[in-house]
């Protein structure tokens, strides 16, 4: 049986970061996912896809984003179950919550923090008749290794930000890209847009619309796709096909622990700490609903650092924290056992 003071549940960006957090309050930290190594939906999904929004960082590549943020909680030693789902949460007494994974592994905490992003997740499929026959034989849902793609001849499909930044992507790295979407208008940035249409002019990518591809052809697999445009079908040759018409998000277990549940997601109260109905367990990142919830990573961030001022107080009643800035006495300073920390700059919480 593992024991912690804060288990973790979800070992995305905002999950690691609440590890961080909470080591500078000395809590002791354990992470579940169901993914074989952390970095959520960043590391699974679209590893080498940059981001623009994280402060400090002009462009960062998600799975870059990842291995800082492993490497900024080092420090703290967190322990991780990895590649198991979180199935139960029961309140075992005044002081503990039991989860239980589906490989029977048993975590006990003072306080649970969901951060399981949009759940469990599935990508939309094309209605193409055979199209399993060929998942992961050139048929693929994510762009994990942008290098399995080199000079390779792809079809993507799609009309939102990730088929449009995937098209310009893979444009420097594939023989042939051709972007299929079943309407002449996107849903992606106006930006994003402009480099296809760019790209398209220069001969690097192939752009039909209005078109569906309707067919796949291939002997073991993907040779080739028939594609439907204004009722007439052309067959073109192809080595991979990439259909990226989104997820659907699922939260599975967690759906099944009593909290409550608005749009998919776990409702909180966020005018304190994130905590839901049920006192002592926590939902932070893109898994929560409140008024006014955004869907950002930086978000996620801020939500992770409330939390765990509300489980050092839920943990330690009576007790007033002093918080200490970390550009005046440094990570190692939080012991309270260095100089520079003796004149740190505090302000206390109530």
């Amino acid at each position: 049986m593992i024991t912690t003071d804060l288990l973790i549940i979800g070992a995305g960006p905002t999950g690691l970061f609440a590890v961080f957090e909470a080591g500078l309050l000395k809590l002791k930290c354990h992470i579940i996912d169901a993914l074989p190594q952390p970095g959520g939906q960043l590391a699974e999904l679209y590893p080498k896809k940059p981001i623009f929004d994280i402060p400090g960082y002009p462009s960062v590549n998600a799975g870059d984003l990842i291995d800082n943020l492993m490497e900024q909680i080092k420090q703290f030693q967190p322990g991780f179950t990895l590649a198991e789902t979180a199935m139960t949460l029961e309140k075992i007494d005044d002081e503990w919550f039991e989860v239980v994974t589906n490989k029977g592994t048993v975590h006990r905490a003072k306080a649970v923090a969901i951060a399981g992003g949009l759940g469990t997740f599935e990508p939309r499929k094309p209605p193409i008749e055979n199209i399993a026959l060929y998942e992961e034989k050139g048929v693929e849902y994510f762009v994990k290794d942008p290098e399995v793609f080199r000079d390779k001849k792809i079809v993507i499909a799609g009309g939102g930000d990730s088929a449009l930044d995937w098209s310009i992507f893979l444009s420097d790295v594939a023989k042939e890209v051709t972007l299929v979407h079943r309407r002449n208008e996107f849903r992606g940035a106006l930006d994003s847009v402009e480099k296809v249409q760019v790209l398209k002019d220069q001969g690097k990518i192939n752009l039909i619309t209005p078109a569906e591809v309707t067919g796949i052809k291939g002997d073991g697999h993907v040779e080739s796709l028939i594609i439907t445009k204004e009722g007439e079908e052309v067959e073109i040759t192809a080595d991979y096909f990439i259909p990226l018409f989104g997820l659907t998000p699922k939260l599975g277990a967690i759906a099944d622990w009593g909290l409550e549940i608005e749009k998919n997601a776990i409702k909180v109260d966020n005018s304190l700490d994130y905590q839901t109905n049920r006192e002592g367990i926590y939902a932070i990142g893109d898994v929560n609903i409140y008024p006014g919830k955004l869907k950002l990573i930086l978000c996620g961030f801020h939500e992770a650092t409330l939390m765990c001022q509300s489980v050092y107080k839920r943990l330690n009643p009576g007790k007033n924290y002093v918080l200490k800035y970390t550009t005046v006495s440094g990570v190692d300073g939080f012991d309270g056992s260095r100089k520079e920390a003796e004149k740190a700059v505090v302000k206390k919480i109530d």
